[in-house]
């Protein structure tokens, strides 16, 4: 037997669970409790795509240096599902804890020889104390959540006070959770030696004033302050909580108090094309309008986006990216809707991606996409995905400043129009790319303009001259520059040591790669670090680059999709930046990182010739 785990405030649990037995609620019960007592978790909700009946997991990370990426394996695993045993103990660090069901035995050989196990009744204990079916699973997953607090330390009395925030009102509720969670803990601490358990949770101060929250509902709260009144969307897994979301701040914000009149329109749309026509109606006819869907959605929007690229109509796609392709899986995550997303219609198009990387990102950045919309005349794509957009996250206090205005870009008014300024719907009067526009009933006279997605000149009239094309094609380039000046500027992170090696990343990758980074270091593996937050990519990046010998690229796909982009965009040689790729659909761990940089950086690595004494 290894040496018993020995950890305080730094450790993992999973839990094993089956889809619909009632378990997501207990175990994020759990991971708050934990939180309130002022040690930073990072829980993850690891499940299937049908309604019921298939394994699910939830993963919470406990690390008081504040670590809120995957680590990689698990140091406590709660097993509850018998249908995924043999996967589930194989995850166990060596050392590490087993705690499961023994109402029924487990012969001895599906355990682990060099993993702790810990046995507990919890079957029994519930059919003794209920005598309603569906009860006993409902308060099974209260009852262990009940002896976990007892093993780990955790204090009753702060689970208790969830639970009184959580059923307010409804003191039977609030009555049978707490017997159910004292049922487990007083049954633990008198059958358990839970003082030879070496995971321990001790209150700590290392929260602050970051929140918990999902960048779904972040999302969302960004388009309410960031203006959006129309939404139009369809459902789809992991998109579908951000617009329901929307309808509930809507209702909280947006409805006058005294008339009751809703100052917004929220459409659930026959499909995913119907959406985005809606929301590239709205855009064209001056309102501030988005659409939330994931990578199937983003295929059949693909002809209505490249009709709002062409036609320079404002619009804002929320992409909370899943595993593809086609369906793939609905309830994983990856990060492979970057090139269908950045080049989507046909022809020469292009599109401004967002990259965020937290729930705090997704509030900034959805505002700030509804702002580069109208300014840049443009779709632009906020690229969330299921690992950010369905998952409770710590994160920054979300901040608005109240001076703000929205950036509506160049729009030409009436005053303009009366005085006899030259209108040209696509005309270039500022060498930046960008047109005015103007919106419908500006001027009973001027103004007007056929919108169109055929090719058209500078006064958006009808050609197919060559030269006439060149020309606008060109300006389209133009503007794409002007975004590179536009959109949110990387984040490096420096090495302690010089170093020339360079990693680059994206999006929900971070919180792995500041942990991984961390441990590359403690190896003496250094390596500069530039966090990219958006396409098209400004100078700084391709500085980064031309500055270092060799650059990983990490991401979450199989096809090296960002790596592609960078090498096609800044013409560079594609051996000097080496591809991490994961895309197994769970999100990338800090381990995994640290191993695939750290056994590329000891290949490279020259052992010194000794000289030899003659």
């Amino acid at each position: 037997m290894p040496p018993t785990l020995q950890a305080v405030n730094d450790f993992v649990v999973k839990f094993a669970n089956v889809n619909g037995s009632g378990s997501a609620s207990a175990n994020e019960l759990f991971a708050r409790a934990i939180l309130r007592m002022g040690v930073p978790v990072s829980p993850r909700n690891i499940f299937p795509s049908n309604i019921q009946g298939m394994p699910t997991w939830y993963e919470v990370r406990v690390s008081e240096a504040g670590y809120l990426g995957r680590r990689g394996g698990c140091d406590l695993m709660v097993a509850m599902n018998p249908q995924t045993w043999a996967a589930d103990i194989k995850e166990i660090t060596p050392g590490g804890y087993l705690f499961y069901d023994d109402t029924r035995p487990i012969p001895p050989g599906q355990f682990r020889p060099d993993v702790h196990a810990i046995g507990m009744p919890l079957t029994m204990i519930c059919n003794e104390a209920y005598t309603d079916v569906r009860l006993r699973q409902l308060f099974k997953n209260i009852v262990y959540v009940g002896a976990l607090s007892a093993m780990l330390g955790i204090e009753p009395a702060v689970l208790e006070q969830l639970f009184s925030e959580q059923y307010k009102g409804k003191e039977k509720l609030y009555d049978s959770n707490v017997k159910a969670l004292h049922l487990g803990r007083d049954y633990a601490l008198a059958h358990i030696d839970c003082a030879a358990i070496g995971l321990k949770v001790q209150r700590a101060d290392n929260v602050g004033d970051r929140i918990f929250m999902d960048g779904n509902s972040a999302a969302a709260l960004g388009c309410v302050y960031g203006g959006a009144t129309v939404c139009a969307w369809y459902p789809i897994t992991p998109s579908s909580s951000l617009a329901e979301a929307f309808q509930k701040y809507c209702h909280k914000f947006r409805e006058d108090a005294d008339t009751g009149r809703h100052n917004y329109a929220i459409i659930q749309a026959e499909d995913e094309l119907a959406s985005i026509g809606m929301v590239i109606g709205a855009g064209w006819n001056g309102a501030r309008a988005f659409t939330a869907t994931s990578g199937p959605g983003i295929s059949l929007m693909t002809e209505f986006i490249g009709l709002a690229y062409f036609a320079e109509i404002p619009a804002t796609i929320i992409n909370v990216q899943r595993g593809g392709p086609s369906t793939g899986m609905p309830t994983r995550t990856q990060q492979a809707d970057i090139l269908s997303c950045a080049y989507a219609s046909n022809g020469d198009t292009k599109h401004v991606l967002l990259f965020p990387e937290d729930p705090k990102e997704c509030f900034d950045f959805a505002a700030t996409a509804l702002d580069l919309a109208d300014r840049l005349q443009t779709p632009i794509f906020v690229m969330s995905d299921l690992d950010i957009g369905m998952n409770t996250r710590l994160c920054a206090p979300l901040a608005w400043d109240d001076a703000r205005r929205m950036d509506r870009g160049k729009v030409m008014h009436y005053d303009d129009l009366e005085s006899g300024r030259d209108f040209g719907r696509y005309l270039d009067v500022d060498d930046d790319g960008i047109p005015y526009r103007t919106l419908p009933g500006t001027h009973p006279k001027r103004g007007a303009y056929f919108t169109r997605g055929t090719t058209k000149d500078s006064y958006a009239r009808y050609s197919e001259e060559g030269a006439v094309y060149v020309a606008n094609m060109e300006r389209l380039h133009k503007k794409f520059d002007t975004a590179k000046t536009l959109v949110p500027a990387p984040i490096e992170r420096r090495a302690n040591k010089s170093t020339r090696y360079g990693v680059l990343y994206f999006g929900s990758t971070s919180p792995a790669m500041t942990e991984a980074l961390d441990l590359l270091a403690r190896e003496d593996q250094h390596v500069d670090a530039l966090r990219i937050r958006a396409y098209p990519f400004c100078a700084a990046v391709m500085d980064f680059i031309a500055t270092h010998d060799q650059v990983f690229v990490v991401e979450q796909n199989a096809d090296a999709q960002l790596r592609g982009m960078l090498i096609l965009e800044g013409n560079l040689n594609a051996a000097k930046l080496l591809p991490v790729l994961h895309y197994d659909g769970t999100p990338i761990t800090a381990r995994f990182i640290a191993d695939a940089i750290g056994a590329r950086l000891d290949s490279h690595k020259v052992t010194p010739i000794k000289k030899v004494a003659q």
